[in-house]
């Protein structure tokens, strides 16, 4: 079918939308009509070859929408339902079958090869070549989208799809680093590095949790005080404060999350933490590489990297979805909406740090 997508030629070129040929889903797949869709760091990261993957891409991979269509093969899913797309898996592996998909073997291949497993393309340009796609099995900056069944979960149709993309990566690895992996007591103090859209959904996750002391660590001061309004007890403006005094000032943490990927920012929360603390990293950046003391991390301390909140999203997202619905996962608070036209206006105002969510909506 003909469908608009938005295409990345060249390495930090802008957005450009084009009319492409989307490929008819096949037994196991579904065809989505976008009705939102989420713009993620791991999109910039792409465009800016951070992570360099061949382009030109078609990305995306927070999209939100309606079925069109459903293969053959596919069960649980039907014309009409609402679903969020999210990241692919083989659901047979070892680490699939223990609900840690987001650590499966084939997670390069089926989220970051531009192709189907079997090397054939779902998106074709003006001139009838193959373009790269299947960006996490999606590539939702399209109107529409076909993905592999799995890639799929259905939700309820009486929440707004506008709202709901980003559970499918972004929301979904914040809250899941807190609730999946961090675990916080009640007593524990819990510092979230970065309060980004990742920030902000674990600190929603941290109140979940019933955390009595959240600390929000930033540079800009717009976010600190939404930070505040929605739950921090605690906020650390590094753009004013020296950041080891701060967290020495509250006394170390017990647990801590860097959304942030920056290494002084890494190596400062490693100092702060408590014996046994633990960090969970989800950042990245330019700097990839940063120093540590030994002797500190022998006295029972961890750090952890965490890809995609460590959930399970055919459970995690539903679960979020609630969340929302009851007011306790307040996604309207920081989620700005572009049309789909003003993509590139959209990352700027994400990379920036303009907005906190950028949501392009078809």
């Amino acid at each position: 079918m003909d469908i608009q997508a938005a295409v990345v030629r060249a390495p930090n070129a802008p957005f450009a939308i084009e009319p492409l040929q989307l490929d008819a889903p096949r037994a196991d797949e579904v065809l989505v009509k976008l009705i939102a869709t989420g713009i993620c760091h791991t999109d910039v990261a792409i465009v800016e070859q951070l992570l360099p993957l061949p382009l030109p891409f078609v990305l995306g991979h927070e999209g939100a929408g309606v079925v069109v269509e459903v293969g053959k093969a596919v069960g649980g899913i039907e014309k009409g339902d609402h679903v969020v797309l999210t990241f692919g898996s083989c659901g047979i592996c070892a680490e699939c079958s223990s609900g840690h998909p987001a650590y499966c073997p084939a997670q390069p291949l089926l989220n970051f090869a531009g192709r189907r497993t079997d090397g054939s393309a779902t998106l074709r340009d003006g001139k009838g070549e193959p373009m790269n796609g299947v960006f996490f099995g999606q590539s939702s900056f399209a109107t529409h989208s076909v993905a592999p069944a799995r890639n799929v979960v259905k939700v309820r149709k009486d929440v707004p799809l506008k709202f709901l993309g980003p559970l499918g990566c972004g929301l979904m690895t914040g809250a899941g680093a807190v609730l999946n992996v961090l675990k916080p007591r009640p007593e524990q103090t819990l510092a979230i590095f970065g309060s980004g859209a990742l920030g902000f959904a674990a600190l929603f996750a941290a109140t979940l949790a019933g955390c009595k002391r959240i600390v929000a660590v930033d540079r800009v001061k717009s976010r600190l005080d939404l930070a505040r309004e929605l739950g921090a007890t605690d906020v650390i403006d590094t753009s004013q404060t020296d950041l080891d005094q701060a967290l020495a000032a509250i006394g170390g943490i017990d647990l801590g999350l860097d959304t942030t990927g920056v290494p002084k920012v890494i190596e400062a929360a490693v100092r702060a933490l408590k014996p046994c603390g633990q960090l969970a990293l989800e950042g990245a950046s330019h700097e990839s590489t940063m120093s540590l003391n030994i002797m500190h991390m022998i006295s029972g301390r961890v750090i952890r990297g965490v890809i995609e909140g460590d959930a399970d999203p055919a459970r995690f997202i539903p679960f979020l979805v609630e969340r929302f619905r009851e007011g306790q996962f307040p996604i309207d608070k920081i989620a700005e909406f572009f049309p789909f036209a003003q993509i590139n206006g959209a990352v700027s105002a994400s990379t920036s740090g303009k907005t906190i969510k950028s949501i392009l909506t078809f």
